[in-house]
Order: structure tokens, then sequence, then C-alpha cells
């Protein structure tokens, strides 16, 4: 490997904070899969009719964004080109999810303003993972 294509310090900084930040997504999900009766029992009645309201198609776009970002983070750190196909999944995957919970769900109306602030970190958070990525294939830190 030679220097130039030897990545920078801070590329394994948000490699690894890439990673944190998707494994807090599979968390998460798995959280929501694994804890629906205590989560229900928390909800009020317009929070769990929004809850069990969410079609199948949507939470299955919410693991394919977590656990397709997940990969794709480790991708980064094992500097391989194929994370950034990766992230793009995952923000479109994201992007479907975030379709139905705010604009088919209508979550706003439950959650207020509420609704929309992680839907909107998480799209501004994958488009920089895919830049970051793109970046890394074009200095030669993935292959």
């Amino acid at each position: 490997m030679s220097d130039s294509n030897k990545p920078p310090i801070w590329f394994w900084v948000v490699s690894v904070l890439a990673l944190l930040w998707n494994l807090s997504g599979v968390y998460n999900y798995l959280s929501i899969k694994f804890n629906q009766v205590e989560m229900l029992e928390a909800m009020s009645q317009a929070e769990r009719e929004l809850f069990e309201g969410v079609p199948a198609w949507a939470t299955a776009a919410f693991a394919i964004a977590v656990f397709s970002g997940t990969i794709a983070s480790i991708g980064l750190l094992l500097r391989k080109k194929w994370a950034k196909p990766l992230f793009v999944v995952s923000l479109v995957a994201a992007v479907l999810q975030f379709i139905n919970w705010l604009l088919l769900q209508n979550a706003g109306e439950v959650y207020g303003s509420h609704a929309y602030t992680m839907p909107i970190i998480v799209v501004v958070i994958g488009l920089l993972l895919i830049l970051f990525s793109k970046k890394g294939v074009q200095k030669g830190w993935l292959s």
C-alpha cells in the first residue's frame, strides 16, 4: 500500500462513527421488533394506532436501511468500494420508510414537528455517508 492510498486518521474516525450510527439504527429496529408489548403500553391511543398501522413494506424498508447501512460501514472499515452502493440502498430504503411515516401515515398529526426531526437527520447523514464513500473511492482509499 502506498502512502498516497493510505487513508488519513479522520477517515477511520468517520468510519467508526458511521458504524456506531448505523448500529444504533439496528438497535432501534430490534427494540421495536422485540419490545412491542412494552412500547405499546407506554403509548397514547393516537401513537398506538400510528405504530400499529405501519405496513409491512415500511418495516422492511426500515430493516433494509439499517442493516445495509451497517454493512456499508463495515465496508468502510475494510476499505471496500462496495460500501458506497450499500449506503445508497440504505438511504433509498430510509426515504421510502419516511414517505410512509410522514406522508402516508401523517405522523406529523400525532407528533407535530418532532415527527420530522429524525427523518431529516437520517437523510442528511445518509447523504454525507454517500459523499464520504464516494470521496474514499476517488482518493483510492476504498478498492
